[in-house]
């Protein structure tokens, strides 16, 4: 499948890399299983680049816009994850991730990359679903996450430079395990400005 369309986004997904597998529910619930060894990181250590997990991207056409949604993973192997992604290009890209840590807990993530990535945990979550949200003004952009959906933690405040071709959406990957299937439900996608990206609204 090149592209599909949910009725809650104002544009067609098209993938950047292939799911393994790929379900569409009727409520418009997206469950994507990411393939073994697949993830999004470039090591700023500079021993290697990695860009080979599954992504559904579309443009937004708003400056200012949410994008939200319930993520249930089903946890296996270490850094497994139901992810936000949003994409300029190859080398200027972030992620919000619902990520498997090495200590066996599921954790928010975040990662933000201009040529190389910086990586940064932020809170062990109990149980296998969080909610997500995904916030652009212009050309800054915030990550929060919600236990409820209705009530939101700031992850992460940054820039990753020109935003005027971006692209955001969804992605599961499976960095050392054979595979991740993760599902996205409650997809929303609106317009408009935050009052204050810190104040949980």
């Amino acid at each position: 499948m090149d592209s599909m369309k949910l009725t809650m986004l104002p544009d067609v997904l098209t993938w950047e890399n292939q799911p393994e597998r790929l379900e569409v529910g009727a409520t418009d619930t997206l469950n994507i299983a990411a393939g073994p060894g697949t993830d999004w990181f470039y090591d700023p250590a500079g021993s290697g680049r990695k860009h080979n997990a599954p992504l559904a991207l579309f443009s937004p056409p708003d400056e200012n816009c949410l994008l939200s949604t319930k993520v249930t993973v089903g946890f296996r192997s270490t850094f497994d994850a139901g992810v936000l992604f949003v994409y300029t290009d190859v080398d200027h890209w972030a992620k919000l991730c619902f990520e498997y840590a090495p200590t066996g807990n599921p954790m928010v993530v975040s990662v933000v990359t201009r040529g190389k990535s910086d990586d940064c945990n932020s809170v062990y979550i109990d149980g296998d679903s969080v909610y997500l949200r995904l916030y652009r003004e212009a050309d800054r952009l915030a990550f929060h996450y919600s236990d409820d959906g209705k009530y939101w933690h700031m992850v992460r405040h940054f820039t990753i430079g020109d935003l005027q071709n971006v692209r955001i959406g969804f992605s599961a990957q499976a960095p050392t395990g054979q595979g991740c299937h993760v599902q996205f439900s409650e997809i929303s996608y609106r317009s408009g400005e935050l009052s204050d990206i810190r104040n949980g609204e």
